[in-house]
């Protein structure tokens, strides 16, 4: 293949993106999305429950709502939709555990959904773990030399 016949044909290969139409669906799934978990916590708020406990309801909600969506694989089509818009609150997060087990299910309860259900969140789980012990230590180091923090 010849250098200008390769240069075509990655053009033709190559998928185009609308970024100002991706930005939208974004800012519309995620709009959507906050504007559901809103809307439970003022439901909650308006029948008597502390902000707190409104707030945990709600994300149990939201969270509940992506593992039956991404079981039933229509949140895959929301994320196909909105991109980051879907996966940046906590209903990609939810998704990000429960896809791996689903995926690899077949595999059995203990290799394929054990194995695989932190796939991709468990690095995420870890690295915030180990971060909060360095955090904590750091802190621990200052306080003993005298720091101390408002």
């Amino acid at each position: 293949m010849q250098p200008k016949e390769y240069e075509q044909y990655v053009k033709k290969v190559t998928p185009t993106h609308n970024t100002p139409l991706n930005m939208c669906k974004a800012f519309l799934t995620g709009g959507i999305i906050c504007t559901i978990g809103q809307w439970f916590t003022n439901i909650f708020l308006n029948n008597g429950l502390e902000k707190d406990a409104a707030n945990a309801w709600t994300l149990l909600i939201l969270i509940g709502s992506a593992i039956i969506l991404t079981g039933l694989n229509i949140f895959p089509k929301i994320v196909t939709f909105g991109g980051a818009g879907a996966l940046v609150p906590i209903t990609g997060f939810a998704n990000s555990v429960v896809a791996p087990a689903i995926e690899y299910k077949k595999e059995g309860h203990v290799f394929g959904i054990g194995c695989k259900i932190f796939t991709i969140a468990g690095p995420v789980i870890l690295y915030g773990i180990f971060a909060s012990w360095i955090a904590g230590i750091l802190y621990w180091i200052l306080n003993l030399a005298g720091v101390y923090w408002a």
